[in-house]
C-alpha cells in the first residue's frame, strides 16, 4: 500500500469515526469558528485544569479534511500543557506550509498532503485556529 493511500484511509477513518465528537455538560472554554469560503463550521470545547488540556471535544459540519483534522487535533492535545498545545498548533501550521514536521500523534502526518491544495489548507487549519483562540481564552 502506498503512503498516499494509507493517509487517505487515516483521514477517512477520522471523518467517518470522529474521536471526541460531542459537548461537555460542565463548563468549558468554547470557541465557534467557521470557514465562509467552503461552509465548514466547528465548535471546539476545551476543559482546562492547572494549565493543561484535560479534555477536548468538538461538534461541526464540513468536509472530510476539516472534520478529520478536528478529530486528530482533539486526540493530540489531550493531557498537554497549554504551551505544548500551542506548540502543536504551530507545528501543524508548519506542516500546512510544507515544512518537515513530526508529531507524537502520527495520524496528524496524514494531513501533510493537504498543503498541495491551497484551498484546502483553511479546512485543515479551522480546528487548529479554534484551538489557538481557546488557549488564549483559557489563559485569561
Amino acid at each position: 500500500m502506498q503512503l498516499d493511500e494509507l493517509y487517505r484511509r487515516v483521514i477517512m477513518d477520522h471523518y467517518k469515526n470522529p474521536r471526541n465528537r460531542g459537548t461537555f455538560d460542565q463548563s468549558a472554554v468554547t470557541i465557534d469558528l467557521n470557514n465562509p469560503t467552503c461552509g465548514d463550521k466547528i465548535s471546539l470545547q476545551l476543559q482546562v485544569e492547572d494549565g493543561r488540556v484535560k479534555d477536548a471535544k468538538f461538534v461541526g459540519e464540513g468536509c472530510s479534511i476539516s472534520l478529520s483534522s478536528a478529530s486528530m487535533m482533539t486526540e493530540a492535545v489531550k493531557g498537554k500543557t497549554l504551551e505544548e498545545a500551542m506548540g502543536l498548533a504551530a507545528n501543524f501550521s508548519g506542516l500546512m506550509k510544507g515544512e518537515e514536521v513530526q508529531f507524537d500523534y502520527e495520524d496528524l502526518e496524514a494531513l501533510a498532503g493537504v498543503n498541495k491544495f491551497p484551498a484546502r489548507i483553511k479546512c485543515a487549519m479551522l480546528a487548529w485556529n479554534a484551538l489557538k483562540k481557546g488557549i488564549e481564552q483559557a489563559k485569561h
